[in-house]
């Protein structure tokens, strides 16, 4: 598959990555590196996971990042406030000729991950990296929301297909794409978006709107046009008017077009008491000799009203969640940060850092930092490990929670993977990209490792993640000596 075609550019960022990276230049300290992660602090929608999704958007980006001639002369024509040039000429030469020789590993798509994990880890020259934040967190943060928005409306339908149909309610049309694909990756079976569609070979699905109904003097009218015109795509929506006789015609449409060799593929509803409404709709397609024909459901669904139809015994086959999947409703953003961990000076050792805050969940974690996730032998996840790369994680392994401070021991040669993957060696790509079905697949298949509890809608439970035991105790060093420092 061709990677879509994307409107990258490097002034995808904030001008303060850009002010800062200009400081490092004159500083002349554009040969440090750094290593910055990816984190987010809270899973979304007061769950206890959250799907990794947005990597193969980010390695499209880094393939395409560089300063072309426009975006330099823009740059250049940025003013402080004495009304001198912002940018110095040496510094914006250095940009146009700036490739990327950065190291990245990443969490494959479709990983739960949980918080204080990074997702992300940059390693490589600071202003490289430094340039390169606003975009990732971009990424990262809106398609990993929408991945996991959609994996919990998928859990709530059980085993029923959940559509896209968010789009004309989309932030953005960027943002409707966007959140299409995520939205497949967390376990959408299809989108109503042709542009996501073509871009990333999902499938399709549609019916019609109100407005069709509307436009024929009367309701039957409307769906015999609709079968003669798309006699393969009938999907008639019984609502318009009134939901049950709006079916009785459909119903009589259907059975003209199977006398005409098609099959009805089923009925809409979109609003009323839809719990109730399926329960008729399917007894009346059933007794009228259609019991394969689907009963679709739309609007302003989420997880929450689907489950409790699915209580009432609702007889839906096929969800359409719009505007409450595609915006994140009800939260507005991950909340990832991007994260400085350690610095170093050309043929020197690391140098750790740390950030402080009053609130202690906003301290940082120093180090180039891995995820160690210990499963059972069916991988049936246990619990992750935060571990610093140049420390070895002892056996057995302790972990440190970061909100309680109670430590946890897993047994020795308990099973594990590391999740963060190599993606980029010095600029270059050596990931294999899987498809998007790949990555939803995984996602999948993580959701079934996952232990039962994180994934209730209701009073889930906390997965068990901390700090390895030495990277609790170089965190607990650091955040004493930043302290004597400040003092």
């Amino acid at each position: 598959m061709t990677p879509p075609q994307q409107n990258f550019s490097a002034l995808t960022t904030d001008l303060y990555e850009v002010t800062m990276a200009c400081g490092y230049y004159k500083a002349g300290v554009s040969d440090h590196e750094a290593a910055f992660h990816v984190t987010f602090r809270e899973n979304p929608f007061d769950g206890e996971f959250t799907i990794a999704c947005g990597l193969a958007t980010v390695i499209d980006f880094l393939r395409a990042f560089r300063f072309h001639q426009t975006e330099i002369d823009y740059l250049a024509s940025q003013r402080g406030n004495d009304d001198k040039l912002l940018l110095d000429p040496g510094f914006l030469e250095y940009l146009q000729g700036l490739r990327l020789t950065v190291d990245i590993d990443g969490m494959p798509e479709g990983t739960l991950a949980f918080p204080n994990e990074p997702l992300i880890r940059v390693c490589g020259p600071i202003i490289q990296c430094q340039l390169l934040e606003t975009a990732l967190l971009n990424i990262l943060n809106f398609q990993s929301l929408i991945a996991t928005k959609a994996a919990r409306v998928c859990i709530a339908a059980e085993n029923d297909a959940v559509i896209e149909f968010g789009l004309r309610r989309a932030q953005g049309v960027d943002g409707g794409l966007s959140a299409a694909r995520a939205a497949f990756i967390g376990g959408c079976a299809g989108t109503s978006n042709l542009q996501a569609g073509q871009q990333y070979e999902i499938p399709v699905s549609g019916t019609q709107a109100h407005s069709w109904i509307m436009f024929f003097e009367k309701e039957t009218e409307a769906f015999q046009i609709y079968a003669k015109a798309l006699p393969n795509n009938c999907v008639f929506l019984v609502d318009t008017y009134d939901s049950i006789n709006g079916l009785r015609r459909a119903i009589k449409v259907a059975k003209q077009l199977q006398k005409d060799g098609h099959e009805i593929i089923g009925v809409r509803l979109d609003s009323g008491d839809r719990a109730s409404l399926s329960i008729e709709t399917r007894r009346m397609l059933d007794k009228a000799g259609f019991p394969n024909a689907k009963i679709v459901c739309s609007g302003d669904l989420d997880e929450f009203t689907i489950a409790e139809m699915k209580r009432r015994g609702a007889k839906i086959d096929i969800w359409g969640v719009g505007t409450r999947l595609t915006t994140g409703q009800p939260d507005a953003a991950l909340g990832g940060v991007y994260k400085l961990g350690a610095v170093r000076a050309p043929h020197e050792q690391w140098q750790y850092r740390i950030k402080l805050s009053g609130e202690s969940a906003k301290t940082s974690c120093p180090g180039l930092l891995q995820v160690r996730r210990f499963h059972q032998l069916d991988h049936r996840f246990i619990a992750d490990a935060i571990y610093e790369i140049d420390h070895v994680v002892s056996e057995p392994c302790v972990i440190v929670d970061l909100g309680n401070e109670t430590h946890t021991e897993i047994p020795a040669r308990t099973e594990y993977s590391d999740l963060l993957v190599p993606i980029f060696r010095y600029g270059e790509l050596i990931y294999r990209v899987p498809g998007i079905e790949a990555s939803r697949g995984y996602a999948r298949k993580q959701l079934r490792r996952a232990p039962p509890a994180i994934l209730r809608l209701n009073k889930s439970r906390a997965y068990k993640v901390g700090l390895e035991r030495s990277l609790h105790e170089l965190r607990s060093t650091l955040i004493a000596r930043a302290r004597e420092q400040r003092d």
